[in-house]
């Protein structure tokens, strides 16, 4: 005959002899619930409830329509972000370092309100005014809606002053067909004069011109060469003009 201890079937906790215990506790607070007391809200506490609702009332449709317009305006701010990246983009192949600078760009206006601008390959800021430049470029506007186009191997570049000062393989060219190359030449930005006291070979409508310097005023039209040098116009190489003709037909007569 099996005993209590050795009967090891399953039981249910809820027919557990101390059932009577735990409804008993359960029946308490069952009770103590009904019991307890609900007051009516006071005029401070209904006002404060009304003053959420409003809010509420007005804050979720706003909050609703903020969410609609940023999901509206999101391919817009898309656009911006990937703008921004690619000027980011730029800004990095400038590549600024201890002064240095490539591929950078300055602008001003001459004393007659016309554009000029520069530019250079690299650049060096010696400085608060100076800036070394390697294959500077200047492009200048004149007046008539005419230009000039400099470059050289190596540059100075005083930002106050406006001056620009070229050195090896100074080429100027003008939109009038004159061309002009040498060593080195100083240009006043401001004034637009361009002057040189190296050796200078100019080609253009006029002919060519071998000479020790030259003085360029491009807004007053001004071409000065200075020094021993040659000049060939175009019109040593043609007919000869009807007072040449006379000259001739003279010396001729005379003899």
């Amino acid at each position: 005959m099996s005993t209590p201890q050795d009967d090891k079937r399953p039981r249910r906790d809820d027919f557990a002899e101390n059932r009577r215990e735990s409804l008993a506790k359960l029946d308490a607070l069952r009770r103590a619930a009904f019991d307890r007391v609900r007051t009516a809200p006071n005029a401070e506490q209904l006002a404060r409830r009304r003053s959420l609702l409003g809010f509420a009332k007005w804050a979720l449709p706003g909050l609703a329509l903020v969410l609609l317009s940023s999901i509206a305006a999101w391919p817009e701010i898309s656009h911006l972000v990937n703008q921004n990246r690619a000027a980011l983009k730029e800004m990095a192949r400038l590549h600024v370092e201890s002064g240095n600078m490539e591929n950078a760009v300055y602008r001003g206006l001459d004393a007659h309100n016309h554009l000029y601008m520069i530019t250079a390959r690299t650049t060096h800021q010696q400085g608060p005014d100076r800036v070394d430049l390697v294959d500077p470029v200047a492009d200048i506007e004149l007046s008539g809606n005419s230009w000039a186009h400099i470059k050289a191997d190596r540059g100075i570049y005083m930002q106050h002053e406006q001056t620009l000062n070229l050195d090896d393989n100074v080429v100027l060219y003008r939109d009038d067909g004159t061309l002009m190359n040498g060593p080195s030449a100083d240009m006043d930005l401001k004034q637009d004069v361009i002057a040189s006291r190296d050796w200078v070979h100019a080609e253009g409508p006029f002919g060519t011109q071998d000479a020790q310097g030259y003085f360029l005023d491009q807004h007053a039209g001004i071409m000065q060469f200075t020094g021993p040098g040659l000049t060939v116009r175009n019109d040593d190489n043609g007919p000869p003009s009807p007072a040449a003709r006379l000259r001739q037909e003279g010396a001729k007569t005379e003899k």
